[in-house]
């Protein structure tokens, strides 16, 4: 997976096809919107979904993880989708192979499992995060108005953007978006859909097109 590096708030960014971004000086590997456990849900709910959707995402973290080699990930919200089902049950499987690696799950307001569930799953929760000037919510439209003088990091929305071309024909794409007070990262889960941003003039936006990434 292509990715491309990226200087913003005085912070070293490196922005990932695989929807994801290593933040260099934190070693820090940084997703949002995993919505594990989304597919089984609907299959339980009698909606025909392909039964490798969490396989599939989370052997994209795995091979992130070894190619970064983060000494912890955070994870901006909505790391599950539902209460417990299968998918909870795999996720906790493969999250075996990481024991040394601390996950921080900013809660979004999908992670409805119960407490003792994330404490088995080795998970630390947080409503927010602040780590050096940046600031971690899920909902960029939940930050505090009091927050001064740090750079927001959020997710929730799903980003996307509309690219048109010759014959009028167009094509939305997940993107990164860093905007004048706001990053929004892409959601990490194939199995989502994305809601059209219109970037203000001085954002600097990413889009992801299968295993690459490019500014536009």
């Amino acid at each position: 997976m292509e990715d491309i590096s990226f200087e913003w708030r005085e912070q070293h960014w490196r922005l990932s096809a695989g929807r994801a971004v290593y933040w260099e000086e934190e070693q820090t590997l940084i997703v949002a919107d995993l919505h594990v456990g989304k597919s089984a849900h609907f299959r339980k709910a009698g909606i025909a979904v392909p039964a490798n959707i969490v396989q599939e995402d989370l052997y994209r973290l795995q091979q992130l993880i070894t190619k970064y080699h983060p000494t912890r990930i955070i994870v901006v919200g909505d790391m599950f989708h539902s209460s417990a089902n299968n998918d909870v049950v795999y996720f906790k499987l493969w999250r075996q192979q990481f024991p040394h690696i601390p996950f921080l799950l900013i809660t979004g307001n999908h992670d409805i499992l119960a407490p003792d569930l994330y404490d088995e799953l080795d998970i630390r929760l947080q409503d927010t995060l602040s780590l050096r000037n940046i600031f971690f919510v899920h909902d960029a439209a939940d930050t505090p108005s009091t927050l001064d003088n740090q750079y927001v990091f959020s997710g929730h929305i799903h980003p996307g953007v509309r690219l048109v071309g010759y014959g009028k024909q167009s094509l939305r794409l997940p993107c990164f978006y860093f905007g004048p007070d706001t990053a929004v990262l892409p959601a990490f889960s194939h199995f989502t859909g994305t809601y059209s941003l219109e970037p203000e003039p001085s954002s600097a936006v990413f889009v992801i097109a299968e295993k690459k990434v490019f500014r536009v």
